[in-house]
Parts: C-alpha cells; structure tokens; sequence
C-alpha cells in the first residue's frame, strides 16, 4: 500500500468503516438471551509499554496481567492519548480531546474547569440501560464544581480521589506548579473517608473493588466498574515512589533503588488484577464478565513525575508524540471472544472501548452521539483471522504547543514535539543483570497466580508451556536498524509504523511517498478546523486547600476561608 491511489482507498474504506459499522442493536438479541455482561476496566496510571512480563521482560513479573493476556487477547496495538486526563476523557466519551476540550494538557487540581459538560459519557449510556455504574479510584478530569464530578457524570457511585495524583498512604496532594498546600483528596461520593487511614492505596482500592463484586452476587442488574488506579503514578515530589517494605525486599536483587520501588509498585498492581478476577471467579460473575487491563499512558522514564518505567523499545515517553507515549500495554478477556489465546493485532484506540462496549452489551447507542470511536467489537469477538478495520488515530493535535501525531492505517505523521525533543529518543533498555528469580519457571509461575487459575476452565485450548513462550516471543516488538532519522523541531515525519514501530525510518523526503505525506497533511487540517478550543484554564487562589480545611474541595462554589491554616501529612480534615 504505497502511494497517493492506495492512500485514498484505505480513507475511503476508513469512512465506509465509520457508516457501516455493525449497529449495538445486532448484538441486542444475544445478549438479552445470555445476559447483559459485567464489564471491569482495571486502568493502571502511567505504566510503561514493557512493563508487562508478557512482552518479554525479565527484570520484574506480571502473572496476573500476563495470564489475563494470555487466557485472553494481548492487546498489540492499543493506543491512548498521552497524558492522564486526555486519556481517561478519550475513554469515557469516545472521542479525540480535540472535542473535549482535553487536548493541550491535565486538568491540575487548582484549575477551575473540567471535561466537557456536552459530552455524554460511558457510565452515562451503562446507567440508563441498567447497570450498576461504579467507578473507584482516580477521576482527574475536573472537580472545581459539584457538576464535573463523577457522581453527576453517570457514576451511581465513587470511591477515590477527585484529582491528578495523591500520596499512596496519607491520601494528600500538592501541585508542583503552585506554591499550594497539601490538600487530603479522597472521598465516597461527595463526602470525605477518612477511615482505613495508613493503607497502601493499591491495596485499599482493590478492598473496595472487591467489596462492590461480591454485593452485586445475584444482582440481576450488571455490573459496570472501572478500577482506576493511583499505581504507578508518582505520589508527590517529596516522596514520589511508594510501596509497602515488605514488597520491596522482594526484588532486592534490581540494583536501582528507585526501579527496586517501581518494580514492587507494580507487583501490588498486578497482584490487584488477581484478587479482582478471583472475586468475580469465587461469585459467580466471571463466566459472564469482560475484563480489560491497561495503562492510560507510557511511561514517564525521566523528567516530571518520573517513575523509571519502561517504554522500551520504543522511543518517547508520556507527554510525547512518540509510540512511548501512546502506544500501551493492554489486555482484554471475556468467554464471548472466540480468539482466547491469541495476538489482537488490530489498533484500537481507547474511544473505541465506548461502542465497542456497547455493542458487546446489546446497548443502541444514540444515532444523536457524535463519537470518533468505532464499534471494534466484532473483530475482538470474532475469529483470530477477522479482518483488520481501517482506523484512524489522531494521537496529538495541540496547537498550542505545535504538535501533532496522526496516524492512519500504516501511516503516522508527527511534525512538531513536547519538551524541546529532550524526550524524543528511546529512554530506557531492559537491565538484562537484573533478573527475577521467578523467570526459569515462568510458565508454571503465570499458571499459578490466582488470575490464572480462575480462567484455565474457560480455555478454548489449554496454555500449554508452548503456547505460552510461542505467544510471549510473538508480544515482542522488533526494531529495525537506524535508517533516516528525524527532528520534529525543524521537518515532518512520516513512518510505516508497522513495518518501523521503534520510528527509525523518516520517510518524508521519499518521492514515492511524498503523496501519502500531503495527503496526510490534508486529513490533520480537516480535523484541525472541527476542533474545540482547549478547555485549561490559570489555577485560582481560592482552590488552595489552607482555605478549604486542609482538601482539595469544589472551590468554585465553596465559600473559601477567611484565612487559612496550616495544612500537612496529618491533623484536618480527617481530625
């Protein structure tokens, strides 16, 4: 598929995709007979792509994630936007931030605005077709007014923290940015919880999650629940990396302190996803329930908020153009797909989990809904051999700081980058003197967690040793050589992101492809003039939390006090 001819065919078949997708209707019929499912997002918080032991890694495992991955579908080509509050917005309204407002940068906590009031949500659409909507962990897209909370955007219900990032005991927050307090930022619903103080919040987020399963056992109304994550965010400045000691011995052999933390990070998160699929396993509500993992975003290797993960190999990290920014770490199983065991090799971009859910659910959605997500789910339901639907992605388009990343079948476009391109290279290599005792019995390892052991009697085939290493060697990406590098600052790139996922071959100064590029172009500028202007606003001195008895509160509408007090890891609000 080169040149200009074959370029317009794949938009024309893209476009076709787009107006003749499989309606949610076709599926409505099967699944008012088999049930509505259950249907558990587990978000982890800037994870990096190799993070996951799936893909080969060694220096730390994920048998639960892996199992997922492995009893299910890896998710090969999934992307996100690359920052927090653009991803989750992305997630729960189908569309580009370019249409909520979302696209130049996070919501911080002292910010007075939020996601788009226009925008009709997932948990919205769930909640009036009967499910039970629950949402425990992170929110982080607004809360400055009671109306961009998750409670008033289609949640039934909430437990966690309104903002960006808390710390993983004392559940507070300071914004880098400003010279502001630290604010406590943990709620159920509207209230403030203060109970369980001193719990590592991995932990008491998943008690929490675990809670809410095991009341909807018998419930006839689904159950719709997104498990989003602190992990493995940093928590403040002051002590980015947390983790309980006693994870922390456990990978005493990793040399770095700080990936020694990261690595007990994720081991808290993984171990997570195996008490969620067990919980749903030991009720009764597995058999009928889709389970997705993923991170929100790549990892920020280094620089702000850095927690050493790994994008590795590709280039970039989180808030940046590059595939290790957007591309993550996913997987996806359910007993509907009839591929369990196998590569999904189709992109999909996380407004797609929206109709694609839906569908999967036997939900209409409206033919009013404006969403940029397609229906992807027969192709993750359907044979391992069901074909690829054209797909457009448009990862950045933020005029502000001149950066765009677009990608279109094979295609991908950047022209400009983030941070003066100090990011734009491959930040991390895997450490290959570092490695888990665990690895020499891999396979009997992942077999063994507890997410394993509850999806073996669902097996299509059972995960024989071979099966396992034959689909972990296939998980890995391979980089080709260095042919023609770029500098967004000052060219345009455009990659065969297929054939070079690691972006190591600009072809722009390509004559053969030189079509392909203005067509591209063309395509970034359509979307350009329908997009929404960015919705961030200066932080206000009325938000500081020493107005506002030491917490992160709806500040717009919250009388702030005379005159504050002194705000720190203890003592008010919770005493």
């Amino acid at each position: 598929m080169k040149g200009l001819s074959a370029f317009l065919l794949l938009l024309l078949c893209f476009q076709r995709a787009k107006t003749d997708e499989t309606p949610a209707s076709a599926a409505s019929e099967t699944a008012e007979t088999a049930g509505r499912p259950n249907i558990i997002i587990i978000l982890a918080d800037d994870m990096g792509f190799d993070d996951v032991s799936f893909r080969g890694g060694r220096e730390f495992l994920t048998p639960n994630i892996d199992a997922l991955a492995f009893h299910g579908r890896i998710l090969d080509r999934l992307y996100a936007p690359a920052m927090c509050t653009p991803s989750r917005g992305a997630l729960l309204s189908g569309r580009y931030p370019i249409h909520t407002g979302t696209q130049h940068f996070v919501i911080s906590n002292e910010e007075p605005w939020g996601l788009t009031l226009n925008a009709t949500l997932m948990p919205e659409i769930f909640q009036q077709a009967g499910y039970s909507t629950n949402l425990i962990g992170k929110w982080h897209l607004g809360f400055s007014r009671p109306e961009y909370t998750p409670t008033r955007r289609g949640f039934d219900y909430h437990y966690g923290y309104w903002g960006a990032y808390i710390d993983y005991y004392q559940r507070r927050s300071k914004m880098p940015a400003r010279n502001y307090s630290l604010g406590y930022d943990f709620r159920r619903n509207m209230e403030l919880e203060c109970r369980d103080r001193g719990v590592y919040v991995t932990d008491l987020l998943t008690n929490e999650a675990e809670r809410v399963i095991r009341e909807r056992e018998g419930q006839e109304e689904p159950l719709f629940l997104v498990l989003s994550h602190l992990a493995t965010h940093t928590a403040n400045e002051d002590d980015p990396l947390q983790a309980p000691e006693e994870e922390i011995r456990k990978f005493a052999y990793i040399k770095d302190p700080n990936r020694r933390k990261y690595a007990a990070m994720v081991s808290k998160l993984d171990q997570s996803v195996g008490r969620i699929v067990s919980a749903l396993n030991s009720t009764g509500q597995l058999e009928n329930s889709i389970v997705i993992f993923y991170s929100d975003n790549g990892a920020p290797s280094v620089g702000m908020f850095a927690n050493t993960g790994s994008n590795w190999p590709l280039r970039g990290q989180k808030n940046t153009p590059w595939e290790g920014g957007v591309r993550v770490a996913g997987a996806i199983w359910s007993a509907q797909l009839q591929a369990r065991g196998n590569i999904f090799t189709q992109p999909i971009y996380v407004a797609d989990w929206l109709p694609s859910l839906a569908h999967a659910a036997g939900i209409e959605l409206p033919h009013t809904l404006e969403l940029d997500g397609i229906d992807l789910w027969p192709q993750l339901a359907g044979p391992v051999d069901a074909p690829h639907v054209p797909r457009e992605i448009l990862h950045i388009l933020d005029d502000e700081w001149r950066v765009t990343s677009f990608q279109m079948g094979h295609w991908k476009y950047i022209n400009g980058t983030t941070s003066a391109g100090q990011y734009d290279q491959v930040l991390t290599y895997r450490e290959l003197d570092d490695l888990d005792p665990r690895e020499s019995r891999y396979v009997v390892t992942v077999r063994n967690s507890p997410t394993s052991r509850a999806l073996a009697r669902h097996d299509i085939r059972r995960m024989t040793q071979q099966r396992v290493m034959t689909l972990r060697r296939s998980a890995a990406v391979r980089c080709g050589d260095l042919q023609r590098g770029c500098n967004p600052l000052v060219e345009e790139c455009v990659y065969d992101i297929w054939d070079d996922p690691c972006e190591k071959n600009n072809l722009v100064y390509s004559t053969r492809h030189s079509e392909v590029l203005a067509a591209l172009r063309q395509r970034v500028q359509l979307l350009r003039e329908g997009a929404s202007a960015p919705g961030n606003r200066q932080g206000i001195r009325r938000s500081d939390p020493t107005l506002h008895k030491c917490t992160w509160d709806t500040f717009e509408v919250e009388k702030p006090a005379l005159a504050p007090v002194e705000c720190n890891y203890h003592g008010s609000p919770c005493e």
